[in-house]
């Protein structure tokens, strides 16, 4: 059974931050790349939301997107909400503000 993904406003809004740093900085190469590891983890946790690990707070899991990118979500019934992505070189504490 899939789980239906709902991407949160701020989950939206930090995944076209990326995007557009991306494009600023990188190649179109590396955007492709970027796109094709969110849709596969996407589809994983549509799968199976318990197979990433869990964060500090119960409720919350983190997938790895890429060495430099977390994605924070939480399962609510038959949906999974997508919560934010984190810059796994900031700050642990900034994680969940």
């Amino acid at each position: 059974m899939a789980y239906e993904i709902v991407w949160l406003p701020k989950a939206e809004q930090r995944f076209d931050e990326i995007i557009s740093w991306l494009q600023a900085h990188w190649s179109d190469s590396e955007i492709i790349d970027f796109l094709y590891r969110v849709e596969e983890v996407l589809e994983l946790i549509a799968e199976n939301p318990e197979l990433y690990r869990r964060s500090e707070k119960a409720d919350i899991h983190e997938a790895i997107v890429t060495k430099h990118n977390l994605l924070l979500y939480r399962k609510k019934g038959k949906t999974v909400e997508l919560l934010t992505f984190f810059d796994t070189r900031q700050h642990p504490a900034k994680k969940f503000k």
